[in-house]
């Protein structure tokens, strides 16, 4: 199991995530670019102590991201409010890459057409979306969950 996030915008968001797959023992793939200087304070702030303790992969772009990808053989699920299946009812495999678009505007068309599986996380009528740390919390600990994964 693995989280990505494209084009990450705000720093507290990705070093909440790092700091939340750190305890979870889950890697990250960063594709840049970054809304913000990767060594940005508030991403450490948020990050605290545990950059030392994630796994984590900078790509340059979606391209370079999507090649690395291909050579795992994992399944791209991505988590976008435009999604129709809630993401209690998906069933998850260990070599999953859970995928999180930005923050502002997601992830283009193109990259939804590139996904093996669209999910998303049900909310009350009238609601925009969830903050993107929240949202990966929730999706990994139900992938984690199913699959079995979580740390012992």
């Amino acid at each position: 199991m693995r989280i990505a996030l494209y084009q990450p915008e705000i720093a507290g968001n990705l070093g909440t995530i790092l700091r939340t797959c750190a305890c979870l023992d889950v890697p990250v793939d960063i594709i840049e670019p970054c809304g913000f200087p990767f060594s940005d304070r508030s991403l450490k702030r948020a990050g605290m102590d545990y950059f030392e303790h994630v796994e984590y992969t900078r790509h340059a772009d979606w391209d370079a991201f999507y090649q690395s990808v291909k050579s795992r053989n994992a399944r791209i699920i991505l988590l976008s409010s435009r999604a129709e299946q809630p993401h209690i009812g998906f069933d998850y495999r260990k070599s999953d890459i859970l995928l999180f678009g930005s923050e502002g505007s997601g992830v283009p068309l193109t990259i939804h057409d590139q996904c093996d599986g669209r999910i998303t996380i049900p909310m009350k009528a009238g609601m925009r979306s969830l903050n993107l740390a929240v949202s990966a919390g929730m999706a990994l600990g139900e992938a984690l969950r199913q699959t079995g994964q979580f740390p012992k």
